[in-house]
């Protein structure tokens, strides 16, 4: 009973490892998304407006009027913009780096999707050894729970000089006691846990996979770079397409 234990707490620890992993992949990759592709989806909006503005107008029909205002209304400032997109649109119109994507100006470099190869072989080993879950006295498991809280937040900026500052400060800590066999019921009880922890932990997991960003990721989880060119391509297609077409509307005027 003990060695089974023992085996479902390291198995869990790998699925957390796992877990966070890709939470931070999904995390970085919203963000990277939006700074790189908001702007295109900005000029779409606008584009569209234009578009509508300009049918109603030479038409004065009341539908076209109606539509002509609902687009405009796509593309209008609302509160907490900065947060919803990510600060690449704020309440004072386009940041300078959204705007830069839409001109031939330089843009500084977008945040890697996700950590370096290094960075997470840093965190996965610091998470093996410091893990909470296994603690047995309550003591430990806070000191515990609160070191792997800065081990997380380390990961998450892809911090690896932070990391590896973390690693020898554990190295260099307390070394917590074995624990010796537990009582039966003890053991059957950290069982039950440890299976409603992988159960919760799972039904992390599918949320960030089912998500708009954990779908996306998935579809090229070695290259999510190259998938954000492929839609970055697909969407100068279709800025291209509203341009021609409000051109074609305003010279029907």
């Amino acid at each position: 009973m003990e060695r089974a234990v023992r085996a479902a707490e390291q198995a869990l620890i790998e699925f957390e490892i796992a877990v966070e992993t890709f939470r931070v992949e999904v995390e970085n990759f919203s963000r990277l998304h939006h700074q790189k592709l908001g702007p295109m989806y900005t000029r779409l909006d606008e584009l569209d407006a234009l578009i509508a503005e300009a049918k109603a107008a030479r038409t004065g029909d009341a539908e076209d009027l109606r539509r002509a205002r609902d687009a405009r209304s796509l593309v209008m400032p609302m509160p907490g913009v900065e947060e919803l997109f990510h600060d690449w649109l704020g309440s004072d119109g386009i940041s300078d780096d959204a705007a830069a994507m839409l001109t031939d100006r330089p843009v500084r470099p977008p945040e890697r999707v996700r950590p370096s190869e290094e960075v997470r072989r840093l965190y996965r080993e610091l998470v093996r050894q410091a893990h909470p879950d296994l603690a047995q006295e309550e003591d430990e498991r806070e000191r515990r729970d609160a070191f792997i809280a800065r081990v997380n937040a380390a990961y998450g900026r892809g911090d690896e000089g932070l990391l590896r500052e973390l690693a020898e400060e554990w190295a260099a800590g307390p070394v917590p006691e074995t624990a010796g066999p537990g009582e039966s019921e003890e053991l059957y009880a950290r069982l039950e846990w440890l299976a409603q922890r992988k159960e919760l932990l799972s039904l992390v997991a599918k949320e960030l996979e089912e998500s708009a960003i954990g779908s996306m990721l998935r579809m090229a989880p070695d290259d999510p770079d190259r998938l954000l060119e492929e839609i970055a391509e697909q969407l100068l297609a279709q800025v291209s397409e509203r341009e021609a077409e409000l051109a074609a509307e305003l010279a029907a005027q």
